[in-house]
C-alpha cells in the first residue's frame, strides 16, 4: 500500500489473501466464511487501521467524502459552539459538511465517537480532547493521511497539530490587572477535574502574575468548580474566610457565571471579579464584567485551515498554534482593593 493513503477494503482482501467480496462477508456479518478467515480478516483490519464506510453500504458515490467531523465536550458551552460555526464557516466553500457530537469530557465516549466519524470516511477529524484520553489509537489513520487537529487541549499519544488559547498569559494579564488595582488577595476558581490542561495553564498564569508581583500564592484561595452552582458554593466559602480575598479570578465562562451570581445573592459590591473568556451579556451586568477574552472563531477558523492544508498535501511537521486573547475593561475588575476596604 502505498504511503500517505488511506487503506482500502481491497487492500485487506489483499493483506489477508481472500477476495474484497470475502472481507465484506465478515465486515457486514453477511453471508459464510470460516473462524480462521474471520480472525485473520480483523487482525489484518486492525494491522492497517481500515475503517468500513458505513455510508456505503446504503449508497454508492463518486469521489472523496465531503464531511468533517467534530468532537467536542459540551455542546452547550457558547465557546465550543463559537468555535464550531467558525469551522462550518471555514469549511463551506470547499463543500465540505460539518458532523459534531458531545464527548461530556468522558475518554470513552470520545472514542466512541471517533469510532463513529472514522468508520463514515471523513476526510478531516477535529478533537477537543477530554481529559485522560488516549489518542494513540489514530496513528494509523493519521499516517495514512487523515488530517487530525485538535482543539483547545493537546493531545496525548498522538503527533499531530494543536490550536489553543493563550491560557497562560491570559491568566497572567487578568490577575496583573487585578494587582494593579491595588488587590492582594486575589482568589482563583478553576474547573474540574484539576488535571485538566485549561485549567493548569490558567492556574500557572495566575501564580506567575502573583510571583511577579512578589505575593505569596496561598493555596486557601484557589478552589475548582465544574458547573456554574459548585462556583456559587466555593465563592461563598472563599468570601467566608477569615481573611477573605477582594478580589476573584475566574478559570472560564461557566465559572464566571456561578460567581457573579453568588455575588449578586449577597449583594456583595465590594468584590472585583475578572474572568478568562467572555460570557453573554456580559456588559448588562453590573458593573460590567472585565474578561480575558479567547478568540473562538480565530480558533475555529485557524483549526479549519490547518486541517485543509493537510488534506492538500502538507506534509511538514506537526506544530502547536497558540491564538492570542486579548483583556476587555469593562467595570468589575477595576474596584480599587484600597476603597474597597475602607468601604
Amino acid at each position: 500500500m502505498a504511503a500517505n493513503r488511506r487503506p482500502t477494503l481491497a487492500d485487506v482482501a489483499r493483506e489477508v489473501g481472500v477476495s474484497a467480496k470475502t472481507v465484506s462477508r465478515v465486515l457486514n456479518e453477511d453471508g459464510p466464511a470460516s473462524a480462521q478467515t474471520r480472525e485473520q480478516v480483523l487482525a489484518a483490519v486492525a494491522k492497517l487501521g481500515f475503517q468500513p464506510n458505513l455510508m456505503a453500504r446504503n449508497i454508492r458515490v463518486g469521489g472523496p467524502d465531503t464531511t468533517i467531523g467534530l468532537v467536542i465536550p459540551d455542546l452547550g458551552n457558547p465557546f465550543f459552539g463559537a468555535v464550531a460555526r467558525s469551522i462550518e464557516d471555514s469549511v463551506r466553500d470547499r463543500g465540505l459538511t460539518l458532523l459534531m457530537g458531545s464527548s461530556a469530557d468522558d475518554p470513552g465516549r470520545e472514542r466512541a465517537l471517533t469510532d463513529k466519524f472514522l468508520a463514515r470516511r471523513i476526510s478531516i477529524l477535529l478533537v477537543v480532547p477530554s481529559v485522560g484520553a488516549d489518542h494513540s489509537h489514530l496513528k494509523t489513520h493519521r499516517a495514512t493521511g487523515l488530517p487530525v487537529v485538535f482543539i483547545d487541549r493537546p493531545g496525548v499519544g498522538l503527533a499531530t497539530d494543536s490550536v489553543v488559547s493563550s491560557n497562560r498569559a491570559g491568566a497572567h494579564d487578568g490577575v496583573a490587572h487585578l494587582i494593579a488595582h491595588g488587590h492582594r488577595r486575589i482568589g482563583f476558581i478553576g474547573d474540574l477535574p484539576t488535571t485538566l490542561y485549561t485549567r493548569r495553564e490558567r492556574l500557572a498564569g495566575y501564580r506567575s502574575a502573583l510571583r511577579e508581583a512578589g505575593l505569596p500564592a496561598d493555596r486557601a484561595l484557589v478552589a475548582n468548580a465544574h458547573d456554574r452552582h459548585g462556583a456559587s458554593a466555593v465563592t461563598a466559602q472563599l468570601l467566608d474566610l477569615a481573611d477573605p480575598p477582594t478580589a476573584l479570578f475566574a478559570g472560564n465562562n461557566i465559572v464566571a457565571l456561578g460567581i457573579v451570581a453568588e455575588l449578586a445573592r449577597g449583594k456583595r459590591k465590594d468584590v472585583a471579579v475578572v474572568a478568562f473568556d467572555d460570557v453573554e451579556l456580559a456588559e448588562a451586568l453590573e458593573p460590567a464584567l472585565t474578561v480575558v477574552a479567547q478568540d473562538a472563531e480565530e480558533i475555529g477558523r485557524t483549526a479549519a485551515t490547518t486541517a485543509l492544508a493537510r488534506l492538500d498535501g502538507d506534509r511538514s511537521r506537526a506544530r502547536t498554534i497558540t491564538v492570542p486573547t486579548r483583556l476587555i475593561v469593562r467595570g468589575s475588575g477595576e474596584r480599587p482593593a484600597l476603597a474597597l476596604r475602607e468601604a
